[in-house]
């Protein structure tokens, strides 16, 4: 068998060969942090395409149902995109250009037999993270391991979005196992955040986030078991949505911690509009994956949920923000957010209140008790078969690849153990449900709060290596809540000066607030978390339109 770095070097050089020659440009020297720009004036793209890139998917989606634009332009113009995105800031694992729009030519043929669309998603190219097989393609999942295995079959999920019009186009990078913050494997690499390319765009749905980020993808699917959507979607500017578990098929799809069935990992959308959540969930919960996937919940898009049916009809809705989660207390752009989304939502004549989280710590915790139960030997089973290292940092070195080997923390568990650990984890979660129920008595509109607001991290991107802390994100996995993320500013150096501070939780709070230097972090973006409760996907949507609406008019 070839070494495992020969593999890497045959497997790097197939897919420089996937890129259309007339495509490659010559991108900006590295110390250009922000290369958001660069994609519009880098001269690949016609006047057309930057404006069908720049299109938000509710008014693609019409355009392209109407016929004013072709599957075919709206591929080719997302395809060009993406290709650029690649060059600045390496997000892409599979291209294959000629099958993509071979799809959208049949689109095209069958809207012009037929005047109309295939589906809800008629001619929407869809960018999937590296863990959704397409039949034959490599699904690597950044392992070595897995490079020259062509899936026999597409992921559920694939199907399910052809059957709804969508054009599946491209594929991206993430982290070695997906199960990292940040993105980075030893085939394909390091992806870097296009507003700062000294930052991470998060993990471990990087390539995702930095390729909606440049509109390289209207729309693309991320996958979620501890915060891998709405990290990379909060560090690069997007809109996403965690679901539930089940909402959203994952059956025929890769991962690592098969088996694991307690906490699950979900797919969801990352896009550049909330209108693009909502186009996303209800086109893939109204094809009825249940009859396609064994773990899919049996719920159809409610339509009646979604006008808030729960929440009092949307009128005098009580939000509770979370300050901070009693563990590390956000840097001060995250809090600026909090507050800005606060004086929105009082304007537009909601209720605000706070949010007293309970137990994160200890729900985080059990959650990696959970995942780490046997991950180690998940992670040496897969990389034994080549002997490629398994990835122990995500810090820049020299060589930008790791030299420290891993390591397995522990041995695993017994089967025992691990159920006392599960165990808790569901006391917990009756715990907090009677805690958010209990919030009746606080509100004044005779309900439960109607959603949490929070931040999705404890700080906006870091440097590549320091995204070390997901309690607020992972807490919401283990409670399966569905949560979205939306923008609300930028790091402004001035507003989110560095203040002294002279109490903290303990030395892991104190380290989180030594990392913030507000220089380092200029231009990233700051988005915040909407939560909702088990399977409230239609509400959690409609209410983050309503917060995004109120911050529209805020400003």
């Amino acid at each position: 068998m070839p070494h495992w770095t020969e593999l890497i070097a045959e497997k790097k050089q197939r897919q420089l060969k996937s890129i259309p020659q007339e495509w490659l440009v010559s991108p900006p020297p590295d110390s250009t942090l922000d290369v958001t720009g660069f994609p519009e004036t880098c001269g690949l793209l016609t006047a057309r395409e930057i404006e069908i890139t720049n299109t938000s998917v509710d008014v693609l989606l019409e355009k392209l149902a109407c016929g004013e634009w072709t599957a075919v332009d709206v591929t080719t113009a997302f395809y060009k995109r993406a290709v650029v995105a690649h060059q600045l800031v390496n997000c892409l694992t599979e291209i294959f250009v000629d099958r993509a729009l071979a799809r959208a030519a049949e689109l095209d043929d069958h809207f012009k037999q037929t005047g109309k669309v295939v589906g809800p998603l008629h001619g929407l190219p869809i960018s999937l993270k590296d863990q959704i097989c397409i039949k034959g393609l490599e699904t690597t999942m950044g392992y070595v391991s897995w490079i020259g295995r062509y899936a026999e079959k597409n992921a559920v999920l694939v199907d399910i979005l052809i059957e709804c019009g969508a054009v599946p186009f491209v594929r991206t990078n993430l982290p070695q196992t997906v199960m990292w913050p940040e993105s980075f494997n030893n085939i394909f690499g390091r992806t870097t955040n296009p507003h700062n390319r000294s930052l991470t765009p998060g993990g471990s749905s990087g390539g995702e986030g930095a390729l909606v980020a440049l509109k390289g993808s209207p729309l693309g699917v991320g996958s979620d078991i501890g915060g891998s959507i709405r990290i990379p979607s909060s560090f690069c500017g997007l809109y996403s949505l965690r679901p539930s578990y089940g909402r959203v098929p994952y059956c025929g799809a890769l991962n690592s911690l098969e088996g694991q069935d307690s906490v699950h990992s979900v797919f969801g959308p990352m896009t550049n509009s909330v209108g693009g959540v909502k186009a996303f969930m209800k086109a893939v919960v109204n094809a009825k994956p249940w009859l396609k996937d064994p773990l899919a919940v049996r719920k159809k898009w409610h339509e009646d949920e979604y006008n808030l049916a729960d929440h009092g009809s949307g009128k005098d809705l009580c939000f509770a923000i979370m300050w901070d989660d009693g563990v590390v207390v956000p840097h001060p752009p995250i809090r600026r957010s909090l507050e800005i989304t606060k004086a929105a939502l009082e304007k537009a004549g909601h209720k605000v209140v706070d949010w007293k989280p309970i137990k994160h710590r200890l729900l985080a915790d059990t959650t990696r008790n959970i995942w780490n139960a046997a991950s180690s030997e998940d992670y040496m089973m897969t990389t034994s078969a080549t002997g490629e290292p398994i990835i122990a940092t995500m810090e820049l070195d020299d060589s930008d690849a790791t030299a420290a080997p891993f390591r397995p923390k522990k041995v695993g568990i017994t089967a025992y153990q691990l159920w006392q650990v599960q165990k808790l984890r569901r006391d917990i979660r009756k715990e907090y449900l009677d805690h958010w129920e209990a919030t009746s008595s606080e509100t004044g509109t005779g309900r439960p709060v109607d959603a949490i607001i929070c931040p999705a991290s404890s700080y906006v991107a870091t440097p590549h290596g320091k995204n070390r802390y997901t309690n607020y994100t992972t807490v919401w996995n283990a409670l399966d809540y569905p949560a979205t993320t939306f923008p609300v500013t930028t790091v402004d150096p001035t507003l989110d000066a560095k203040k002294p501070r002279h109490v903290f939780y303990d030395d892991f709070d104190k380290g989180i607030y030594e990392m913030y230097e507000p220089e380092i972090f200029k231009n990233a973006p700051v988005c915040l978390q909407l939560v909702g409760r088990t399977l409230e996907e239609e509400a959690v949507i409609k209410m983050t339109e309503i917060v995004d609406g109120a911050l529209a008019a805020a400003k």
